[in-house]
């Protein structure tokens, strides 16, 4: 597929999911390979950290008995507590750098080979030639990201006002994550740097505004959809989990079997909801690089000037 086109918004829709459909399975296979350890302590971490603390909160929220484990955890070891804190952070920053740098990452080699000719190698290869850069762009885009969150805030309070301010919040969102994924993309050329980046990435996604946002827009109302509808049926499990799975001093024989079965379900479900968010957010990005791509096509011409370039070597 190529890359650098010229689209409109019906082909930012179509040619995301015929880079899905033509590069899918080798896209996703090396998600995991290069994210699948991350992935599993992460999860285990988060639902850890959900058990003992949020079931807790949760309890108490509604006036259903605490076991305060998590309370009875930070006072007999505050230190042990501390250092699965730092854990959680640490891994939470270093998966959340990998994983998000993955797509832009991806395209990269994709745009290099002009196909998805290149395996685990090559893109640890780029991680670790870019590593620099990846540390850098998260580090000034938390700084950026304060002022822009003011900002994007406040306008979003103002579109929340209407109907149809509320309908053009996902393209406000659509929009600053957008910005950040074309960033990146750019800041990866090596020809700028990060707030240079960040002002072309502004300049090339404005000028083609509504076709550019709006699918991005759109593309994430999709995700709120999906996420919305597993976050309601993963409510709903935990709350028939407090109801019915009895403390351990009060269980009864009778009583394990459909606890067990309730624990595993909302294990499942947990597991099944932390993967779909993880590929909605690829898939996310995958949109907002085609979008990149076709919108720095129009404003650079990146793709003919290549065909000049080669007209021009093949008469010489």
């Amino acid at each position: 597929m190529q890359l650098y086109k010229s689209r409109d918004f019906s082909e930012f829709f179509a040619d995301t999911f015929t880079f899905l459909k033509e590069n899918g399975k080798h896209f996703f296979k090396h998600y995991l390979i290069i994210n699948g350890a991350f992935l599993i302590v992460l999860a285990a971490l988060t639902y850890v950290f959900s058990v003992y603390f949020l079931q807790d909160v949760f309890n108490s929220a509604y006036g259903f008995e605490s076991n305060n484990q998590f309370e009875a955890i930070i006072k007999s070891n505050p230190i042990l507590f501390v250092l699965l804190i730092l854990v959680f952070v640490f891994v939470c920053f270093v998966f959340g750098a990998i994983s998000y740098a993955y797509v832009p990452v991806y395209f990269k080699l994709y745009e290099k080979t002009n196909s998805s000719n290149f395996g685990t190698s090559e893109i640890v290869n780029f991680y670790k030639a870019n590593m620099s850069k990846i540390l850098v762009f998260i580090i000034l885009g938390f700084i950026l990201a304060i002022p822009l969150a003011i900002g994007f805030s406040i306008v979003g309070v103002i579109l929340a006002i209407t109907i149809i301010g509320i309908l053009l919040l996902p393209l406000l969102i659509g929009l600053f994550s957008g910005l950040y994924n074309a960033t990146l993309l750019e800041y990866f050329d090596n020809k700028r740097g990060f707030f240079d980046s960040f002002g072309y990435a502004w300049t090339i996604i404005t000028s083609k505004f509504w076709h550019a946002v709006g699918c991005m827009g759109i593309f994430y109302f999709m995700a709120y959809i999906i996420q919305g509808s597993l976050s309601v049926l993963q409510s709903i499990l935990n709350l028939g989990s407090a109801l019915t799975i009895p403390s351990v001093d009060n269980l009864d024989v009778g009583d394990t079997g459909s606890s067990i079965g309730v624990i595993i379900i909302t294990i499942v479900f947990f597991i099944l909801y932390f993967v779909v968010s993880f590929v909605i957010n690829a898939v996310l990005q995958i949109n907002q690089s085609i979008v990149y791509y076709g919108v720095k096509e129009d404003n650079d011409n990146v793709n003919l000037k290549s065909d000049i370039d080669l007209i021009g070597s093949s008469d010489a």
